[in-house]
C-alpha cells in the first residue's frame, strides 16, 4: 500500500508561499537544479524553481497571502496530535481526538460536532492553501515511530502543476495509522483532496474536493490509573499493553465529503505597468528558450540539407539607426547633390543634431518590460459549498451495567452491541456584489453585500416505530463587510450578518479585525485588534441526539459570545503579546459523570446543558524570542482565568519553551540541537466520552480528578539539507516509572518514543 501511494504521487509538490496579489514566487529549496541537462542532450536548461500559496474565503473566495511550510523550524513536532507547541489535550495515540487548553484559540465549532476533534486532520476550506507554481512540484513527507505492534506512522504526499499561468491544481493524499501504545486504542485516517484554481483577469474560480475517513478504537481509558501514576504498588510489572482497560470491540467511525466552488467576475479597466522581478526572470527565461528552440531547428534543417546554414547578419546601426535612415532636416541625394525639406526642421550644428536626437530619444519610453494590468472594480461572486457527513458508534461488547440509560433502537443489534448512525448533509449557496477598495466613489473602502442559503439535513435513529427521523433546517441570512487593506499603516475589516428566516432566525454575528502598524527604533511595530458578537443557536446535536443508551431533545436559548483582543508585535525584539476578554451567556456544553467502585466504572451518562450564568474569561499570552549566537530560546507563556472552572474547566498556566543551537556543517547542513518543554498546571482537565466522541465536563463531585502540573520533555536534532527536511528525537524522555504523564483523565501518554520523521521536495 505504502509503496503504491508513492509511486501514484512521485510526479510533482503542494502547499504553502507568498500571496498571490503582490508576493513574488519563492524558491521553495536550496538552489541546485539549476544547468540541468535536457533530454536531448542540447546544452544546459534551467529548470525554474517557485511556488506560490493562498487561502480562501469561504464566504467571498478572497484570497490571502499564506506562507510556504518547508521551512525546517519545528519541523519534529508536526507529527504530535498535541499540536506544535503541546497545547492540546489527547488521548494519546496519534490520530486520537483533541481539544486545545488555550480557550480563545479553539476553532469555531460547526453543526457536525463528531469531526471537530480531528481538526488537525480535516482541513477547513479556509486554512486550505491553493498553489501556483513555476514547475511541477512534489513533496512526501513521512512520519513514524515504534514497531508493527505499538507503532505509529503518518503519510503525506502533495502534488502541484500549472496548466500556464493562470490555471494551477494538485492532490493531496493523507493517511494516519496509529497501532497504539496502549490495548484498542488504534486510529486509520485517510484523505483524499483534488483542487485546482483559475486565476483570469475578469473570471476567477476556485475549486476543492476532499474525501475524509476516520477509524478510532476507543477503550474508554484505563481501569485503574494508578497502573502508570503508582506501578509499584502492583506485584507484577505490567507493559502498556498489558493494562486493563474498560471498553473493547468499541469504534468511532466518522466518513465526510466536501466540495467547494467559489468563482467571481470582475469589471475594471486596464493600465501599463511594470512586471515584476519574478515576471522579468520568466520572460527571460522564455526568450532564452525560444532562441535555443530556433538554433536547434536551424542545426536540424542544416543537418538535412547537409550544409551549413548562412548566418543571419544583423543591419548595422549608427547613433542607435539603421544604416540609410534620413537624419532630421536632410533628404536622399539626387544627381549627387542633396535637396532641402522645407517641411523639416533645419539642423545647422552638431551641437543642435545631438539635442534633437536625446529629445527624441526621451520621449521613447521603454516598454519592453511593462505589462498590461486589469484593475477590477467591482466583483459579482457565487459560492457553493456541499458538506456530507456520516457518524457511527458500533460496539460489540458492553461491561455489565456500564451505562445507565439503555433505549431501544432500529439499528440495534441486540444484546449489549451498539450501532448508532446518524447522517447529515448541509448545502450552502451565497450570491455577493463587492466594490474594491479605492475605486469606487461610493465606497472608498472596500464593500460588500452578501445573501446566504443555507439547507441542513439531520437523520437520527428513532423508535422501533418510526425507525429514522429526519430534522430539516432552511436558513436564510444576509450581511455586509467593510475593508481596508491598501497602505501600510492602518488596516481594517467588518463583517455583519443577520438570519432572515428558519430555525436560526434572529441570530447575529458581528466581527471585526484592525491593524495599526508604524515605525519604532528602526523597526516595524504592530499593533492589531479583534473583536466580535455572537449570538447564536447551540448545535444541533447539543439539542437533539438519539442513540441506544443516549437521548435528548431539548429547546435551548440563544448563546451569547463576545471577546476583544489585543495583539502587540515588535519584530525587533521578537516579542508578541495577547491580551483578550470574552463574555458568555447561555453557553451550552456536555457534561459526563459516572460511577467508580472497585474500578469498575458503571451508570455512565452523557448530557447536553446550558450555563444562564455570565461566564467571563481573561486571557495573556507572551511569546518571546531570543538569539546569542547559535544558542536560540523561543518561549509561549499563557495565563487563562475563568470565572466557572466547573463549565469552562481551562489551566491557569499553559507554558512552552524551545532551547536549541542552530549551527552549519559542511555549509549545506543546517543543524537545530536541543530540547523543548511544555507544561500546564493541575486542573479539572475536561473528560473524553467514546459514546458522542466528544470532550466533556466531569460532573462526579468530589470524585472528579486533576490533570496537570506534570512536564513532558523531548530532545531532538532537527536538520535541512537542499530540499530534505529530517530529524530524529527521543519523545518524552523523563517518563520514567510513575508520574502524573495524562492529558486526559484515565488515558494516559505514551512514554519515552524515539520517533523519525523526514519531507523530500521534487522538482520536474
Amino acid at each position: 500500500m505504502l509503496m503504491m501511494v508513492v509511486l501514484l504521487c512521485c510526479t510533482g509538490k503542494a502547499q504553502d508561499i507568498n500571496g498571490p496579489e503582490n508576493g513574488d514566487f519563492r524558491d521553495t529549496g536550496t538552489p541546485g537544479m539549476n544547468g540541468r541537462t535536457d533530454s536531448l542532450g542540447h546544452g544546459n536548461k534551467e529548470i525554474p524553481k517557485g511556488l506560490k500559496v493562498w487561502t480562501v474565503d469561504e464566504r467571498f473566495g478572497d484570497r490571502r497571502a499564506a506562507e510556504v511550510d518547508t521551512m525546517s523550524h519545528m519541523f519534529m513536532n508536526t507529527p504530535f496530535t498535541t499540536g506544535m507547541r503541546g497545547e492540546y489535550n489527547t488521548t494519546g495515540n496519534l490520530g486520537a481526538p483533541r481539544i486545545n487548553r488555550i480557550f480563545i484559540d479553539r476553532l469555531q465549532t460547526g453543526q457536525f460536532l463528531f469531526t471537530q476533534p480531528y481538526d488537525y486532520f480535516i482541513t477547513p476550506v479556509n486554512q486550505f492553501h491553493f498553489t501556483n507554481t513555476l514547475s511541477p512540484i512534489t513533496n512526501i513527507s513521512f512520519n513514524e515511530c515504534g514497531d508493527k505492534n505499538n507503532g505509529e506512522d503518518h503519510l503525506k504526499a502533495l502534488f502541484a502543476v500549472n496548466a500556464g499561468k493562470k490555471i494551477g491544481a494538485g492532490m493531496k493524499f493523507d493517511y494516519i495509522y496509529g497501532r497504539g501504545y496502549y490495548q484498542h486504542q488504534s486510529t486509520a485516517h485517510f484523505n483524499y483532496t483534488l483542487y485546482g484554481s483559475y486565476l483570469g483577469d475578469r473570471y476567477q474560480a476556485h475549486l476543492l474536493v476532499s474525501t475524509n475517513h476516520q477509524k478510532v478504537s476507543e477503550n474508554g481509558g484505563i481501569t485503574n490509573d494508578e497502573y502508570v501514576s503508582h506501578p509499584e504498588i502492583f506485584q507484577d510489572d505490567f507493559r502498556t499493553d498489558e493494562i486493563p482497560t474498560v471498553l473493547q470491540k468499541n469504534w468511532n467511525r466518522n466518513d465526510n465529503q466536501h466540495v467547494f466552488l467559489s468563482h467571481r467576475y470582475n469589471i475594471g479597466f486596464n493600465r501599463k505597468v511594470r512586471m515584476t522581478a519574478d515576471e522579468i526572470k520568466a520572460k527571460k527565461f522564455a526568450i532564452e528558450a525560444q532562441k535555443d528552440k530556433e538554433k536547434r531547428d536551424r542545426r536540424k534543417a542544416r543537418d538535412i540539407k547537409g550544409d551549413e546554414e548562412d548566418e543571419v547578419s544583423e543591419p548595422k546601426t549608427f547613433a542607435g539607426r539603421p544604416e540609410g535612415a534620413r537624419i532630421a532636416g536632410t533628404e536622399p541625394a539626387e544627381n549627387g547633390r542633396e535637396q532641402k525639406d522645407s517641411t523639416r526642421i533645419t539642423v545647422s550644428s552638431k551641437a543642435m543634431a545631438d539635442s534633437l536626437m536625446n529629445a527624441m530619444n526621451s520621449q521613447k519610453e521603454d516598454t519592453s518590460w511593462m505589462k498590461n494590468e486589469f484593475v477590477p472594480v467591482t466583483s459579482i461572486i457565487h459560492t457553493a459549498q456541499f458538506d456530507n457527513y456520516k457518524r457511527i458508534y458500533q460496539a460489540y461488547e458492553t461491561p455489565s451495567n456500564y451505562y445507565l440509560h439503555t433505549y431501544p433502537l432500529v439499528d440495534a443489534l441486540g444484546g449489549d452491541s451498539i450501532y448508532d448512525k446518524m447522517k447529515h448533509f448541509e448545502l450552502k449557496n451565497t450570491i455577493a456584489l463587492s466594490l474594491l477598495e479605492g475605486f469606487n466613489k461610493w465606497a472608498k473602502a472596500g464593500l460588500k453585500a452578501f445573501i446566504t442559503s443555507d439547507l441542513r439535513r439531520f437523520t437520527l435513529p428513532d423508535s422501533l416505530d418510526t425507525r429514522y427521523r429526519s430534522y430539516n433546517e432552511h436558513n436564510l441570512s444576509i450581511g455586509g463587510q467593510l475593508i481596508k487593506t491598501e497602505g501600510s499603516l492602518l488596516h481594517y475589516k467588518i463583517g455583519a450578518e443577520t438570519w432572515l428566516t428558519g430555525e436560526d432566525a434572529g441570530q447575529l454575528k458581528i466581527d471585526g479585525t484592525a491593524d495599526l502598524n508604524f515605525k519604532f527604533l528602526g523597526d516595524t511595530v504592530q499593533l492589531a485588534a479583534k473583536a466580535f458578537i455572537h449570538r447564536l443557536n447551540p448545535e444541533f446535536y447539543k439539542r437533539h441526539y438519539h442513540g441506544k443508551h443516549l437521548w435528548w431533545d431539548q429547546e435551548y436559548d440563544k448563546e451569547y459570545h463576545t471577546r476583544i483582543e489585543g495583539v502587540f508585535s515588535y519584530r525587533k525584539t521578537r516579542t508578541k503579546l495577547r491580551v483578550a476578554v470574552d463574555n458568555m451567556k447561555n453557553y451550552t456544553y456536555f457534561s459526563q459523570s459516572y460511577g467508580n467502585e472497585n474500578n469498575v466504572r458503571s451508570a455512565t451518562s452523557v448530557t447536553a446543558r446550558q450555563c444562564s450564568d455570565n461566564i467571563s474569561l481573561l486571557t495573556l499570552q507572551l511569546n518571546q524570542d531570543f538569539t546569542v549566537g547559535p544558542l536560540n530560546w523561543e518561549s509561549q507563556i499563557t495565563y487563562q482565568e475563568t470565572s466557572k472552572q466547573e463549565v469552562l474547566p481551562v489551566p491557569k498556566l499553559n507554558v512552552y519553551s524551545n532551547l536549541y543551537l542552530k549551527f552549519l556543517i559542511a555549509k549545506v547542513l543546517t543543524v537545530n540541537l536541543g530540547g523543548d518543554i511544555r507544561y500546564f498546571t493541575s486542573y479539572q482537565a475536561p473528560e473524553y466520552s467514546p459514546l458522542i466522541g466528544q470532550f466533556t465536563t466531569q460532573d462526579n463531585g468530589e470524585n472528579n480528578i486533576d490533570i496537570g502540573n506534570y512536564p513532558i520533555i523531548n530532545v531532538y536534532a532537527n536538520m535541512h539539507l537542499k530540499h530534505t527536511r529530517f530529524y530524529i528525537m527521543m519523545s518524552h524522555v523523563n517518563a520514567g516509572d510513575g508520574g502524573k504523564r495524562f492529558f486526559v483523565p484515565h488515558y494516559p501518554l505514551n512514554g519515552m518514543v524515539l520517533r523519525f520523521g523526514v519531507s523530500w521536495n521534487f522538482f520536474n
